[in-house]
């Protein structure tokens, strides 16, 4: 019998030859669900436990996990990964010229529990020895109001507060010191003098960091419904194979020189550099070659006050694929 589950991810070129067909799911005719905000997929998969299978906010289903609430348990399979030494900003007027001045100051950040800030605070806390609990996190939105009321965790050991306004003007007018952002604000695109990266050379940073722990950050992974899972347990494995097969087409494709499939002219001069500073196959999943990738985050998790233990890597897959 084939099975029909509802599968939503987002349309990445990594996720794309499932979305059209030239990869299939052995076993599944999935529907699949791509064309919602990603903000939007989380709420309605982790608040709703909408979708048998979906991508998921890495830090927010460690926490469910850790209390035991969460329906889905993960896949390692991870859509989406990102180094953030580039989502610093500060205030040149507030004096702050390297990572350790930031201790004592007053940090904005749209969601504190975001899987983007879980890793920007990890890579300071590691690399410099500044601890999320060394600074004041002031919670809010960014350029534009976007939430009608925003939440404010309570955990041991941090200072989270809420904003009075937007973060941007905050950090213009000296409110706040810095700001944890995982797209650069407008301002600083345009070139505003009062906005400067906290890493100018953040990319020689983050192609160091890589070089010397191993560690590409991972953002997203993949959950499947818990029951689902228990009643198909094939299905987690097959789901990896074609996630796995989507991905290595998408990397194929930017190797092709005859005919850029990529809108930008030196592709495959870039995908020979990220091959040189991260491996052949800098995109994996499983859980092997991603081990120390996820120890981290859990490690940060626990130490920003997100989860009340450090989770276990085994604890956070289904189990028939603790092998991959």
């Amino acid at each position: 019998m084939t099975l029909r589950p509802s599968i939503a991810v987002w349309d990445y070129d990594r996720t794309r030859p499932l979305l059209d067909g030239r990869v299939t799911v052995e076993g599944c005719a999935p529907t699949w669900l791509h064309d919602m905000p990603i903000e939007t997929m989380f709420a309605r998969a982790l608040g709703q436990s909408e979708f048998d299978v979906s991508e998921l906010s890495f830090s927010n289903f460690m926490a469910l996990t850790a209390r035991g609430a969460c329906d889905y348990v993960g896949l390692p399979i991870f859509p989406s990964r990102s180094f953030r030494h580039g989502a610093w900003f500060v205030n040149p007027a507030s004096g702050i010229t390297r990572p350790e001045d930031l201790r004592g100051k007053r940090i904005g950040v749209r969601e504190y529990s975001m899987t983007a800030a879980v890793v920007a605070r990890g890579l300071l806390a590691d690399e410099h020895g500044v601890a999320a609990g060394d600074v004041t996190w002031v919670m809010g939105d960014v350029e534009e109001v976007e939430r009608s009321s925003i939440p404010l965790p309570s955990l041991p050991g941090i200072t989270v507060e809420a904003s009075d306004g937007l973060l941007l003007p905050m950090l213009l007018d000296g409110r706040i010191d810095a700001l944890l952002a995982y797209k650069p604000p407008k301002l600083f695109q345009k070139g505003d003098a009062r906005i400067a990266r906290l890493f100018p050379d953040y990319e020689a940073r983050e192609r160091d960091y890589a070089h010397r722990t191993g560690i590409f950050p991972v953002m997203h992974l993949m959950g499947i419904r818990r029951s689902l899972a228990e009643a198909e347990p094939w299905l987690p494995m097959s789901l990896i194979a074609a996630f796995t097969a989507a991905k290595d087409l998408a990397l194929s494709d930017l190797a092709i020189v005859q005919a850029l499939k990529v809108a930008l002219p030196w592709t495959t001069a870039e995908l020979e550099r990220t091959r040189a500073a991260l491996g052949e196959d800098y995109w994996p999943y499983g859980i092997a070659r991603n081990r120390k990738a996820l120890s981290a985050l859990a490690r940060w998790h626990h130490a920003q006050g997100l989860s009340p233990r450090e989770l276990t890597v085994e604890e956070l897959f289904f189990r028939t694929t603790l092998g991959s």
